[in-house]
């Protein structure tokens, strides 16, 4: 089974400061590294500018070093990803891998049992209720 068929891990990784690093966080880095903008990384993954400008606090906040700089300012603004940013998204792809092959069989397992007619909105309604 292919993972689209299969289904997936998504990983969410709690350090040891009480920080928490998931799939939305190396997003944002992977968007950011390519637009160098929090304004454009906001635009594109579909956050308020000020939840993306969040995001990036915390994620500097959580580690030693900074994963984003940023420079602020209308002429020449911006933001970059630092090496140890890039390394931040390495090891998270790492794990991620890791853990897909680790749990090769326990997803072809559930998703062959899974309901091919399921529908996201069935679990949407039973949330609101």
């Amino acid at each position: 089974m292919t993972r689209a068929t299969r289904g997936h891990v998504t990983i969410g990784i709690d350090l040891p400061n009480g920080a928490r690093l998931d799939a939305e966080d190396v997003a944002l880095i992977e968007i950011l590294r390519s637009c160098r903008s929090i304004l454009g990384a906001s635009r594109l993954a579909g956050h308020s500018y000020r939840k993306t400008w969040l995001m990036v606090d915390a994620l500097n906040r959580a580690f030693e070093t900074r994963v984003i700089e940023t420079f602020p300012g209308r002429k020449g603004g911006g933001a970059e990803v630092t090496a140890f940013g890039e390394r931040v998204v390495a090891l998270y792809r790492s794990v991620e891998r890791r853990a897909e092959r680790a749990a090769e069989a326990a997803l072809d397992e559930l998703a062959a049992a899974s309901d091919p007619d399921f529908s996201d909105a069935a679990k949407a309604e039973a949330r609101e209720a």
